[in-house]
């Protein structure tokens, strides 16, 4: 696998994991009692990107290591 190859895979592991990580731990702003005027009642309080970020990098990289492996052993 090309190291051009091997970023484009953990690029798109990455935002797939991304995806499943971000309905996690979210409140919305009905759901606090703290709706902001002219928002969206379903809005996230706080969303923690930042922590979702890593841990989205966390989670990757064993998955990315998994694909990487049976990609070098299949010999595709």
């Amino acid at each position: 696998m090309s190291p051009m190859a091997a970023f484009a895979v953990y690029f798109i592991i990455w935002w797939t994991v991304l995806f499943c990580v971000l309905p996690l731990d979210v409140r919305s702003q009905s759901e606090t009692g703290e709706v902001t005027a002219g928002t969206e009642p379903g809005a996230p309080v706080a969303p923690q990107l930042w922590r979702k970020a890593i841990i989205t990098s966390i989670v990757s990289v064993p998955v990315f290591v998994l694909v990487y492996v049976l990609w070098v052993w299949a010999d595709l």
